[in-house]
């Protein structure tokens, strides 16, 4: 059944040219080459906290919440429905995480009862997009508005009264676990306060992953190359991925389309549930009202980054994180230390439009006058961008706190417009699918 689907739909997921090994060794240089540009500007601009151990133990909270949202769009666009709805379905896992938490006392209750809402969520979004064909945006939309309605309607029937509670928000909430490597906080925060190049800077890296952890943390982490092992490395996966790219052909070989639509979105809203639970309960310990934030829409803006691969979310994820991080720690000289390197990287993607003129065209569409005045405007864009940031950068000591404030959202916005001309979504990504009306 496999090998058959794979045959059908060659141009899916092309098969990779060499080892399985490729895809791990390209990650690891991409986060190597990350961390050291990292050390360089600390070791440059003097801010340290750059690669401190608590900017990276805070992007690991901030940024957990909008992996799990994005990786629950990746969930439901795999199979071919659009998402919109994550943000409504992470204020149904905020709601669920504190009462389940709250009226039980456990916190692994308040995870169940938030995995649930936010399935409940999902598969509300399901029965309209894919039982009664309601365009995937309009449900998704209708989903972000009814949630925070919801919320507040049951926050009223079961907080309001309650000691610390209210319509707006929940009692304080009990804690999950956190998990440590035993002896080695101590020596890392030494070795880290002594600014040495690359060695504080490791050490840092090294005690912000290590470090008060919490439980939640380590099964978000977890499920991301969890999901690239079920939906790149088993037969399940390549029959949910096959409804996204060609149902009417997965159809014709047995697959059960309206199934796996059905199971990828109910996990796709679990999976952004989860994010809520993080939020409630780990983020701040209590539930209150609009504490999502846009995180939904920013973890769909990391899914796109990412090029609809888990791997690629996780480090949209991470970049999100980061900034969202130096902001919140109150870092503005990092976060103007910043601008060096979107300059360098405006510049690095400048010349690579420019050398990507000299090799041969892949496809038809490259070829002409056309394409190569595209890449040219392109080029000559980024490296205007590229030198007013630097002049910027140069000509200031620090950057206003309204654009500080913002800045994971600008980030957001730079990245995508940067990634765009990589991105190649599901084929069938938010077609109405109907049994039997092959195309």
């Amino acid at each position: 059944m496999s090998s058959t689907l794979a045959e059908a739909m060659p141009a899916a997921e092309p098969a990779p040219a060499r080892t399985a090994r490729r895809p791990l060794v390209r990650v690891l240089i991409a986060l190597a080459a990350v961390f050291g540009v990292l050390v360089l500007l600390r070791a440059i601009t003097g801010e340290n906290t750059i690669t401190s151990g608590g900017t990276v133990s805070t992007t690991l909270a901030l940024g957990l919440p909008i992996g799990m949202a994005a990786l629950g769009g990746l969930w439901a666009e795999r199979a071919g429905v659009v998402n919109i709805g994550l943000e409504g379905m992470m204020i149904f896992g905020t709601w669920g995480g504190a009462f389940g938490a709250y009226f039980s006392g456990n916190p692994w209750m308040g995870l169940l009862m938030g995995l649930l809402m936010g399935a409940l969520g999902g598969l509300l979004h399901a029965v309209a997009t894919v039982t009664f064909g309601v365009d995937h945006i309009v449900s998704g939309v209708a989903i972000n508005i009814l949630a925070p309605g919801v919320a507040r309607y049951l926050s009223s029937m079961f907080f309001l009264g309650e000691e610390g509670g209210g319509a707006t928000q929940s009692p304080p909430l009990p804690e999950f676990p956190t998990v440590s490597v035993p002896g080695i906080a101590g020596p890392l925060r030494d070795l880290e306060d002594r600014h040495w190049f690359l060695l504080s800077d490791l050490a840092g890296l090294v005690r912000g992953l290590t470090t008060d952890l919490s439980a939640l943390t380590i099964i978000g982490l977890a499920l991301i190359p969890l999901t690239y092992v079920l939906l790149w490395r088993t037969a399940f996966g390549l029959r949910l991925r096959s409804c996204g790219e060609n149902p009417y052909a997965a159809e014709s070989l047995g697959v059960k389309v309206y199934r796996m639509k059905y199971v990828a979105v109910t996990v796709s809203g679990a999976l952004a549930g989860l994010g809520g639970v993080f939020l409630a309960m780990v983020g701040t310990h209590q539930y209150q009202e609009n504490q999502t934030g846009g995180r939904g829409f920013i973890g769909l803006a990391a899914m796109i980054f990412g090029n609809w691969r888990p791997g690629g979310l996780a480090a949209g994820t991470g970049l999100f994180g980061y900034t969202d991080a130096l902001q919140q720690r109150g870092a503005t000289g990092a976060v103007h230390a910043l601008l060096l390197v979107v300059a360098v990287a405006l510049f690095a993607f400048a010349a690579w439009r420019l050398l990507a003129l000299r090799r041969a065209p892949a496809t038809p569409a490259e070829v002409g006058d056309g394409h190569r005045r595209s890449r040219i405007y392109q080029a000559v864009a980024a490296a205007v961008a590229g030198a007013l940031l630097l002049a910027w950068y140069l000509l200031t000591d620090e950057l206003p706190k309204e654009i500080v404030t913002y800045s994971p959202h600008i980030t957001t916005l730079l990245v995508l417009s940067l990634a765009s001309q990589r991105l190649r979504m599901p084929a069938a990504d938010g077609l109405r699918y109907r049994k039997g009306e092959a195309r």
